[in-house]
Formats: structure tokens, C-alpha cells, sequence
């Protein structure tokens, strides 16, 4: 068979413009599928940075989802494969039914006292399919929602869109050099003039807390290199956890990544490490049995005894992500999906996924996993060595969408104004919208579900 060319049918400013009906077969998803299978694969799940576009002619491709996904997600994908001459399986995989959101979820899914073998965590690749795909010979494993690919013989890229409101938008066509732009302009200020300085992050909702961006942390071994990790830009360092980090401050929110919301938590931090958790009703009264089960802990990657260190402070720059309407069920991949939406910052506290910290933990039946909470309008400041201050967000908005040399790349894609217009702002009382946050921070619940129809504050 030969290759067809997969380049989209529409172009990007003529998806971006047209309304959104309803998309009922997968020709309507076609546009979004080809522009993937064109662009260069990667592997990991950042929107924006990745597709599947080393498939050839001849290549044997296997998608592997589960019962959370809308079936017409992966067939698109695998057409688009096939228009290529590949020969494309898919696999589903039962997850139960679809069901709606408690404040535990985030728990279930997260908190491990097993090895990822036999109980994988929701985001992760499942084991027995990486080893299916390697045992078959497959050319490319298309799997997993989030968090970093294991090792393998075969190429490994992931299928983060559950549904088609993740998948038929313009966040999946951004372009991906103005996106790199962006992220390159915003982790300078991290990179490039920070080092030695400081790092405040705070949000409306109460989050106030700094670190200081130790020299060491340069030396390639925390995360932290001259590139960013794109479309997740770590606004602090990664594993392992420097005896000397600093983070201290508290953290508040009333959304993770895989539940229902939850009244205001807050999450006290001392040089790094999680101290008190306080409110958060179900989700904190869980979250403080672990903090005081794995206390006297030691973990590798962590200069002292406990589970709950802080290393991701992930920052989205897609600005077109949207919350998806049916956010109340498991199909919507929760509230994990908007931490991609440029200046949402999600904070992850615990052990990395499969990581030595968790290999440990497997060998000697310890307790281990990481949990969220979300900032949705947070400001990140850097202090330099020398006394400037630059704001890389602020409120929620990347300083980035303002710097000419970005603006001048979007007027390539059509009007810059709307090229990096967020489109989608959460409603919060207090915040964004008008009414008591006081009374929001008690039941959050009514303001992300009040139109399960239509979707709790879509712009």
C-alpha cells in the first residue's frame, strides 16, 4: 500500500474558527487524527508536542485504551494510520463502568501499597500490554494517559484524548512552533536568569509559598536543564529532593486530578517537605491517614524519613484546553485534563511514578505514590540573584502571550490576539466571577457541576 500524505484537511485557522456540532462518526474527527499522524512522535502525553507521524507503510501499530474512552477516539487515530499503509490493532481494556466522581478517587488511584504489575495507576502504561506490544514485534505502542513511558524495544506514544471534547478542539492542532515559543520565553526566566534566585508561587485562593533555586540544581541532576519539558514546564525541581530545598509556605486548592472537588485544603510545607494537611473533608481526612502511616520512612530520593515531598509544580502553556463538560464523570479523565491549559499549575507531592523511590518501596511493602492539588489562577514570581523581579504568570495568564516575538510568530496562524487567547477560564465566586469565595472554598461542587449538560464554566 502506498503512503498517503496526512496533512489536515482543514487548516488551523479554519478549525479554530468553525463551530463545534456535534461529532457523531469519524470522519468528523479525520482533521484532527491526520494532523497527528503528520507530526513527530514523542514519547510522553504533552498536548501540543507529540504525535504519531514516524509510521510507515508496512509498520504494525497497536492502540491500547480502556473502557473510560470514547471508542471513536482511537478508531480515528488508527484510520489515519492505516491512510499511511500501517496495519493498526486496538485493544480495549475493561475499567468497569463509567461512573461519577467521589472525594476518594484521587486516593484509589494514586496510593499504592502493591507493585504497578498487578494494580497500575490509572495514568501508567499497563504492564501486560508493554510486554504484549515487545512480545509481538509491534513497530509502535500507542497507550497511556499521563506520566513518564516505560522502556522499550518498540517506539512508545501516548493517547491522552478520553473523548471527543479532548480530542476535536484547537488544542490538539496548536501549532507546535508557537507553542514551543511560548515555553522557551517562560522557562527562560526559570532557566536562564534565575539560578540563585527565588521562586514565590501564590494563588487568589490562599496557595503562598517559596523556594530558592540553589545553584545545584543546574548541574543536570534535578530536572532542570537549558530545555524545558514541554507543555509540563517544571517551575521547581524534580526528584531527588535536595537536603537544602527550602520550599516552605502552604498550599490550598479545592481540585486534584482524579475526584470530585473537595471543600479547600490545606497543605502545610516546611523545607520541602509536607508537615499538615488540613480541611479538604474526605480527600484530606485520607490524605492525613498516608502523611501519618509513612512518616518515619525513609525513601530514596528523599534527604529525610515521610512520603509527601513536593517536586512537581508543573506549569500547562496550551492555551486552548478546555474543561471538558461531562467533568463529573470518570470518562472526562477529571480534572487532570485542564492542567494542561497555559498558567494552570498542578503541584504533586509523594514519590514519582516507577521511579528508585517507588522500586524501593515495592521491595519492602512500603506505601508510595504521589497526590495533587491544582492551582487554576496562580502567580510565579522569580526574584533574581541581582533583585529583578520577573513574573512568569500571573493570575493564571503566561507573561509569554505578551512578548513581540511571540506575537509576531502567531500572526503566521492568523490573528495573534486570538491565537493566544485562553479560552477556557474557570468560574470561581470571588475570583473569576462574582460571589463569596468563603462559600465557595465550603462546596466547590455546585460551581464545576451546575450544568453537567453544558459543562461548569466553559467560556
Amino acid at each position: 500500500m502506498c503512503q498517503a500524505t496526512a496533512t489536515p484537511s482543514l487548516s488551523y485557522e479554519e478549525l479554530l474558527h468553525q463551530s463545534r456540532p456535534a461529532i457523531v462518526d469519524i470522519s468528523g474527527l479525520s482533521p484532527y487524527a491526520e494532523h497527528l499522524a503528520s507530526q513527530p512522535e514523542a514519547r510522553h502525553s504533552h498536548v501540543g508536542f507529540f504525535g504519531y507521524g514516524s509510521t510507515k507503510a508496512g509498520d504494525r501499530v497497536l492502540i491500547a485504551v480502556d473502557t473510560e474512552y470514547d471508542p471513536i477516539v482511537p478508531n480515528a487515530i488508527a484510520k489515519a494510520l492505516r491512510a499511511r499503509g500501517a496495519k493498526v490493532d486496538i485493544i480495549t481494556v475493561d475499567k468497569g463502568f463509567n461512573k461519577e466522581f467521589d472525594e476518594l478517587d484521587e486516593i484509589r488511584v494514586s496510593i499504592r501499597r502493591e507493585s504497578w504489575n498487578t494494580n497500575p495507576r490509572r495514568w501508567e502504561g499497563t504492564p501486560w500490554i508493554e510486554e504484549l506490544a515487545g512480545t509481538k514485534k509491534y513497530d509502535l505502542l500507542i497507550h497511556g494517559k499521563g506520566g513518564p513511558v516505560a522502556p522499550s524495544s518498540y517506539r512508545y506514544a501516548m493517547i491522552p484524548w478520553l473523548g471527543v471534547d479532548h480530542f476535536a478542539g484547537p488544542s490538539t492542532i496548536y501549532p507546535r512552533d508557537l507553542q514551543k515559543l511560548i515555553n522557551v520565553k517562560s522557562w527562560a526566566n526559570l532557566w536562564g536568569k534565575g539560578r540563585g534566585g527565588k521562586v514565590r508561587i501564590s494563588d487568589p485562593e490562599g496557595t503562598d509559598f517559596s523556594f530558592t533555586l540553589l545553584e545545584e540544581y543546574y548541574d543536570g541532576r534535578y530536572g532542570f536543564t537549558d530545555t524545558p519539558h514541554w507543555g509540563h514546564m517544571f517551575s521547581h525541581p524534580t526528584l531527588p529532593i535536595h537536603e537544602r530545598d527550602d520550599a516552605t509556605g502552604i498550599v490550598k486548592g479545592t481540585t486534584n486530578h482524579f475526584s470530585r472537588p473537595f471543600p479547600q485544603i490545606t497543605v502545610h510545607l516546611e523545607n520541602c517537605a509536607v508537615t499538615k494537611v488540613e480541611g479538604g473533608n474526605e480527600y484530606g481526612a485520607a490524605w492525613r491517614e498516608v502523611l501519618e502511616e509513612t512518616k518515619n520512612i525513609k525513601y530514596p530520593s528523599f534527604p529525610r524519613p515521610g512520603l509527601f515531598w513536593l517536586w512537581e509544580a508543573a506549569i500547562g502553556t496550551n492555551p486552548k484546553i478546555r474543561r471538558p463538560p461531562n467533568i463529573h464523570l470518570h470518562s472526562s479523565g477529571g480534572h487532570e485534563w485542564e492542567r494542561r491549559r497555559a498558567g494552570v499549575i498542578h503541584l504533586g507531592f509523594g514519590t514519582g511514578w516507577r521511579g528508585p523511590e517507588e522500586r524501593y518501596a515495592i521491595e519492602h511493602g512500603l506505601t508510595y505514590g504521589h497526590l495533587h492539588v491544582h492551582l487554576l489562577f496562580p502567580t510565579v514570581e522569580v526574584t533574581t540573584k541581582s533583585g529583578e523581579t520577573l513574573k512568569v504568570i500571573e493570575r493564571g495568564r503566561l507573561n509569554a502571550f505578551d512578548d513581540p516575538e511571540v506575537r509576531g510568530l502567531a500572526t503566521k496562524y492568523g490573528d495573534p490576539d486570538e491565537l493566544l487567547r485562553v479560552d477556557w477560564i474557570p468560574e470561581i465566586p470571588g475570583v473569576s466571577a462574582p460571589g463569596s469565595y468563603a462559600e465557595y472554598a465550603k462546596n466547590p461542587v455546585p460551581w464545576h457541576y451546575k450544568d453537567k449538560e453544558r459543562g461548569a464554566g466553559a467560556a
